[in-house]
């Protein structure tokens, strides 16, 4: 016994020294780790590799029970979706609906029947310095009940959760589940408010866009005009902007801004008033139609003008 004993040790390290399991196995593991496709790859590739088929062979073969074009984006969104951070995926401060302290009890209800939001954050003073939110519930517990409101309506507020841009939307999903809190305000480096997401912005992630009976038909941020002259809302994002009117130049900029408004204000290194006329890099030029002291709203954009072939021949 003790022989066989011995010799099945002996065959077992020269087993392990092979390269194959054991204390060798374990330490090759760590320089091995970079070799080959990762799961997350695989599962791409091979959802890649179905949909070439279905398409060479011109089947669905969703039909016979497979997965489906919906649950492939899905999955497509749910192996990229820890890929997002909380500036990603918030909805820019630009575009948020907020409630000034300070305002009535009144125009705290005329606010929630007007954008049908469930929760809204509260602000004192600048929206920089959001106290709380206010949920639809309390407000309709309130107006159901004919009782009458609080002196102090804000006394009613819950905390939302306070996340730095570069949190990960996967922990801020986490986040939100284990506080069971839905609204999460976005700080930027300044622990100002950069944006807001709630966990129907983190689901639409996976599964796509969700609309309701409240939503209003989504109106086109930019429109073509004509001989080259595009009207534009100030929030469309650069990178939409430049795919629609077809040239990525307008996207380039060095400084970090996301949207049409903030490449005008960093072009006029200023709030620029409606009439006002930038000069980009690549020759497009963007109009302020329209805006106020604090911000822009609408811009217009004016293709360059083609040069003359024939004219810088001559020069």
């Amino acid at each position: 016994m003790a022989e066989n004993s011995k010799n099945g040790d002996s065959q077992q390290g020269d087993a392990d020294s092979s390269g194959g399991g054991g204390l060798w196995g374990a330490i090759k593991s760590l320089f091995d780790e970079g070799e080959g496709p990762s799961l997350r790859e695989q599962l791409e590739e091979a959802i890649d590799e179905h949909e070439d088929e279905e398409s060479s062979e011109g089947t669905d073969r969703s039909a016979k029970g497979d997965l489906n074009p919906t649950e492939r984006m899905m999955i497509r969104n749910m192996l990229h979706f820890s890929e997002h951070d909380a500036d990603d995926v918030a909805v820019p401060r630009g575009q948020i609906i907020a409630l000034d302290a300070d305002s009535t009890w009144t125009e705290v209800v005329a606010l929630f029947a007007e954008h049908g939001h469930s929760r809204v954050p509260v602000y004192r003073e600048t929206l920089d310095d959001v106290i709380g939110m206010m949920h639809i519930k309390d407000v309709f517990t309130v107006l159901a009940t004919g009782a009458q409101p609080p002196e102090d309506w804000t006394t009613m507020m819950r905390q939302p959760l306070y996340v730095p841009q570069a949190r990960g939307a996967l922990d801020v999903l986490a986040d939100m589940r284990a506080q069971k809190v839905h609204l999460a305000i976005v700080l930027d480096e300044f622990s100002g408010t950069d944006g807001l997401i709630t966990i129907e912005d983190l689901v639409e992630e996976i599964v796509g866009e969700i609309e309701d009976e409240h939503d209003e038909e989504p109106v086109p941020l930019v429109v073509l005009l004509g001989d080259g002259m595009w009207d534009a809302d100030a929030r469309a994002e650069l990178d939409d902007v430049a795919e629609i009117v077809g040239d990525e130049r307008l996207a380039e900029v060095e400084e970090a801004v996301d949207t049409l408004g903030g490449l005008a204000f960093v072009l006029a290194e200023q709030v620029p008033q409606p009439g006002a006329m930038l000069l980009h890099p690549s020759g497009w030029r963007i109009e302020v139609t329209e805006g106020d002291d604090a911000h822009v709203t609408r811009l217009r954009l004016h293709a360059p003008v083609p040069s003359d072939p024939d004219a810088e021949a001559e020069e």
